[in-house]
């Protein structure tokens, strides 16, 4: 458990350094010392750790999700970062959701008839997929978002 705690310290650490220690004070409501404490290596602060609404706000300000990648790792998890999207850029609802899903998913089966034509998928052909495959997941979780904003 030492080691895992020394991992999350240090992604806190980076975290919060990505953000600047005065804005990452202004974001959370905590003080530098508070902020701090959770990435300290002192035995004292050993069981401290940042709250996940902290680290939720920081990472929206940050250049990376740090904490969370991080998290992902400990679950040997692997995770797919697209750093220009974000809230805004998802608009409709449900039902357009499903309309591109639909479309993503049709998309993705003509890239695999494509490359599996002759018998063997190349490394380009690969990619390919692999793009499509990022693109439907995106249409996935925002599927997911919208249909937890309209159950709350």
């Amino acid at each position: 458990m030492a080691d895992i705690g020394s991992y999350l310290k240090k992604h806190t650490e980076a975290l919060v350094k990505d953000v600047g220690i005065e804005a990452a004070c202004q974001i959370t409501g905590k003080s530098k010392a508070t902020l701090g404490r959770y990435y300290s290596d002192n035995a004292e602060h050993a069981d401290r750790f940042i709250p996940v609404d902290a680290v939720a706000r920081l990472e929206g300000a940050a250049s990376f999700p740090h904490v969370t990648s991080a998290l992902a790792d400990l679950k040997n998890i692997t995770l797919s970062y697209d750093g220009s999207r974000s809230e805004v850029s998802r608009p409709g609802g449900v039902n357009t959701d499903v309309i591109a899903l639909s479309r993503r998913f049709a998309q993705l089966m003509s890239e695999y008839q494509d490359a599996i034509a002759d018998g063997i998928i190349t490394v380009n052909e690969a990619k390919r997929l692999l793009k499509e495959t990022v693109l439907l997941q995106q249409v996935l979780i925002d599927m997911k978002l919208h249909l937890e904003e309209e159950s709350a």
